[in-house]
């Protein structure tokens, strides 16, 4: 396979992967929700809340705050030494402590190790009025998105890589204004392509001259756009993903060697 980067944004890729198929890639999609694993608060315990907001809805918006991940200083607890009852290695606690007038940050949240922090310290959790505190404690640990969605660390999609086929045309013009990312334009009385990737197979061109233009998408290389919500770099899930594919197939190959 070749891979060929389109863009590289803090929290987004977009890159072209050649000579595959869309089984492979859909794995690799699949894996990435349900395999790779980050930091999120899993337990709250509640010591004290009079805010507006129930403990149970308080306990899910702290559940859902996106947490930095360090993959190489924590494991899962199925994988951890202490057989999962909790450990430095396994889990980490997080408490707020914090009394109103004000609004309640994602940022007030106090990490025993620093490197596990809010992704976007802005994101609100309660407002509280004077007299009304929130007090409680939490524990966050790593998992994957096969466990609970809020674990997962992104989300990738994918297209096949478009070719569009163009004849002469009595119309050029109109041709080329039916293209919504305005890829096509015309020189003279030919109509050109302009940064091919950005099409995006809606076949709005096509639809509208089907006797002077086919738009197809490859079944063999493909347009990959991958999304972090910020717990891991666009790399670090790729990598991840992939090295569980890998231990997956092992597994799987190691299987199908005792049947014989």
């Amino acid at each position: 396979m070749d891979v060929k980067s389109l863009k590289k944004e803090k929290y987004k890729a977009v890159f072209v992967l050649k000579g595959t198929n869309p089984s492979y890639v859909n794995m690799l999609r699949r894996a990435i929700i349900n395999r790779v694993p980050t930091m999120a608060i899993d337990e709250v315990e509640i010591v004290e809340n009079s805010s507006a907001l129930y403990d149970e809805m308080l306990a899910h918006r702290i559940g859902l705050i996106v947490l930095k991940t360090d993959l190489d200083s924590y494991m899962q607890k199925s994988k951890c030494k202490c057989g999962g009852k909790g450990c430095a290695r396994c889990q980490l606690d997080i408490t707020l402590n914090i009394k109103g007038p004000c609004t309640v940050y994602a940022e007030d949240l106090k990490s025993k190790d620093p490197q596990i922090k809010p992704v976007y310290p802005k994101t609100p959790i309660a407002k509280l009025l004077k007299g009304q505190n929130i007090k409680l404690s939490a524990t966050a640990i790593l998992a994957t998105g096969k466990d609970h969605a809020k674990f997962t660390p992104g989300l990738l999609y994918f297209q096949g890589f478009p070719s569009i086929q163009i004849k002469e045309a009595k119309n050029p013009t109109e041709i080329a204004q039916q293209c919504p990312k305005g890829i096509l334009k015309v020189s003279g009385k030919k109509i050109q392509i302009i940064d091919l990737p950005k099409c995006d197979l809606c076949k709005a061109c096509e639809d509208f001259a089907k006797e002077s233009v086919k738009v197809e998408g490859s079944q063999e290389d493909f347009i990959i756009t991958l999304e972090s919500w910020g717990q891991l770099t666009t790399k670090e899930i790729l990598t991840t993903a992939i090295d569980s594919l890998n231990e997956q197939l092992d597994s799987l190959s190691g299987e199908i060697k005792k049947i014989k």
